[in-house]
């Protein structure tokens, strides 16, 4: 089995190339505008599956399985997206800091014979971030293409999060162990 992956997230492309299976790498543009109020945990899987619909079932063969994901950051009930600017960054990061928040990760998996999504929740705290803090992780890291304006495996992960309770690598993007096995049931299924 092959598994294409329609991501351009680098992160999402090292973890699941680290799984072991053949990959190509897609791209899919997908509108993520959502227009109707949805639950902030459901948000995730609906913009996976929404990627997914945008690739037409025909292109996929027998032996591939296409891979969609997106990640948000729910904080107080608020969708942080990807921060546009330095401020938006800035004022993320700030909102987030000594608080608890939830990451969401909404996965797709689409063969010709079956289709299964799911998502994966993390809660992650942070201590107080210091403005300094903040200021050098953006300058020095730029966390534009990142939800909720960081990265965990980046400095501001280091020595801002104090701890988080489920999927360290769905922090990252992508919840490896579940897709593993939800792989593993498509797989099985041949």
């Amino acid at each position: 089995m092959k598994l294409l992956l329609a991501s351009k997230s680098p992160r999402r492309r090292q973890l699941l190339s680290q799984l072991g299976y053949p990959i190509d790498y897609i791209t899919l543009d997908t509108d993520e505008h959502i227009s109707s109020p949805l639950p902030a945990a459901e948000v995730a899987e609906y913009l996976a599956r929404r990627k997914a619909a945008a690739y037409p079932t025909e292109k996929l063969k027998d032996d591939e399985v296409l891979v969609t994901a997106d990640t948000v950051v729910v904080h107080n009930g608020q969708v942080l997206g990807k921060p546009a600017t330095r401020d938006d960054a800035v004022a993320m990061l700030h909102n987030l800091s000594g608080d608890k928040h939830t990451v969401y990760t909404g996965v797709c998996l689409r063969s010709i014979v079956k289709d299964i999504s799911f998502t994966e929740s993390t809660d992650v705290y942070f201590r107080h971030l210091t403005d300094k803090d903040i200021d050098y992780y953006v300058d020095n890291y730029r966390p534009y293409d990142k939800a909720g304006a960081y990265g965990i495996q980046e400095w501001i992960g280091m020595v801002g999060v104090s701890r988080i309770e489920g999927c360290y690598y769905n922090v990252m993007g992508l919840p490896v162990a579940r897709l593993y096995e939800r792989l593993s049931s498509i797989f099985e299924s041949r």
